[in-house]
């Protein structure tokens, strides 16, 4: 497999790393950046990007990065607090008035960021169109009774954290959320992300497969299992309804659409920048990337069936969890995307992180192949 793009000499080992990848006949293409002090010192890509196997892997290829995107909205939204419009610790409803509705007057915008206010699903069932009705997705939610005394425990909100956390943004900002997120994350860091894509960038787009045959880790089993045999639980629900959000990651109108939990579209480069700037001061004073890098939910997840640990709108490192482990610092914090895409800080080492692939692995949080590189790029840092 021929590597393209740039590595520092140092950091050589990573790049064979990353090629090594491609040893599995399933891998179809990826990409790895790092950047260290601001400084990119891997920006390497290579494979296919389409369906039939013709098209390689280009420089500009983007794809969809799934629940990485969260990060980029929670810290859309910590904008809107250090500009005075959003408090943390005020209930959603001054913002949003109709989510008061079934007990949520109370639920504050900090609880919905770290996934504590009881609403990672929806009861009833919804057809597949209206996972692209904002609208209805937003009303339903409105709606929606939590599944737990919110602030006594969490789970992590899949897909709905994109309509409760993009409707505060859409109120206030006064702009839809890929807009938003748009202003004033993307353009200021000159990135190649996009939330709402549109039809003049389809032909660069990755196409997304499952590799077949890897059941995945215990945490993996255990979530598919209760998918597979509970139609109604909390779990099953806050993947499946609508039933089109696991299918429809190839479809234009899920391109098209701005769900800022799951279809953001970039590439490793736009994700290493992203959290480059958190780190160097760009996006969010120290004061507000401390809110988002502090820890707010610990413990057993009640959607995901395994331990994890969030900020506000971001993952945060557990070194003795295998599966929730950046492989880096204890300090680092980011997020995965489904499937194997990671995009992560690690503010010890001033180091931002990101890597992406077109070939979904199983694993709940975390994939092996993510933790992998990040383990050799610290050893090339050592």
């Amino acid at each position: 497999m021929q590597i393209q793009g740039y590595f520092d000499l140092r950091f050589e080992a990573a790049k064979k790393a990353f090629a090594a990848l491609f040893d599995d006949p399933q891998e179809r293409g990826a990409a790895l950046c790092v950047q260290v002090g601001g400084e990119t010192v891997l920006d390497l890509w290579a494979g296919i990007s389409d369906k039939d196997g013709q098209q390689a892997w280009d420089s500009d290829t983007i794809l969809n990065l799934f629940s990485c995107t969260k990060t980029f909205t929670a810290v859309t939204l910590l904008q809107l607090v250090g500009e005075g419009k959003v408090d943390l610790d005020a209930p959603v409803a001054r913002y949003w008035p109709e989510f008061a509705a079934a007990g949520k007057a109370r639920i504050t915008v900090r609880q919905l960021l770290c996934h504590r206010a009881g609403l990672p699903a929806i009861r009833a069932a919804l057809p597949a169109e209206a996972l692209y009705d904002w609208s209805t997705m937003v009303e339903a939610l409105a709606n929606e009774e939590p599944w737990w005394t919110p602030g006594e425990a969490h789970g992590y909100a899949p897909i709905t954290y994109g309509w409760l956390v993009g409707e505060i943004l859409r109120r206030v900002d006064g702009c839809s959320p890929g807009e938003s997120i748009v202003a004033r994350v993307v353009k200021p860091l000159g990135l190649d992300f996009h939330v709402g894509l549109a039809d003049s960038e389809f032909h660069r787009v990755a196409h997304i497969a499952r590799a077949k045959g890897n059941l995945g880790d215990a945490a993996a089993q255990r979530l598919l299992k209760c998918m597979m045999t509970d139609p109604t639980s909390l779990s099953t629900r806050a993947f499946t309804n609508p039933p089109s959000i696991m299918t429809s990651t190839n479809k234009p109108e899920w391109r098209r659409m701005q769900q800022p939990a799951a279809n953001g579209h970039g590439n490793a480069r736009s994700l290493a920048g992203f959290y480059a700037g958190l780190l160097d001061g760009q996006l969010l004073d120290s004061e507000l990337l401390g809110e988002l890098t502090r820890e707010h939910s610990r413990g057993e997840d009640l959607t995901l069936l395994t331990q994890t640990r969030f900020g506000l709108g971001c993952m945060l490192e557990q070194e003795n969890v295998p599966n929730a482990s950046y492989g880096l610092g204890r300090y680092a914090f980011g997020h995965p995307g489904a499937g194997g895409s990671t995009g992560f800080a690690d503010p010890e080492r001033d180091l931002a992180f990101g890597f992406v692939t077109n070939t979904l692995g199983p694993y709940v949080l975390m994939d092996p192949r993510a933790q992998k590189l990040a383990a050799v790029v610290k050893a090339c840092l050592e």
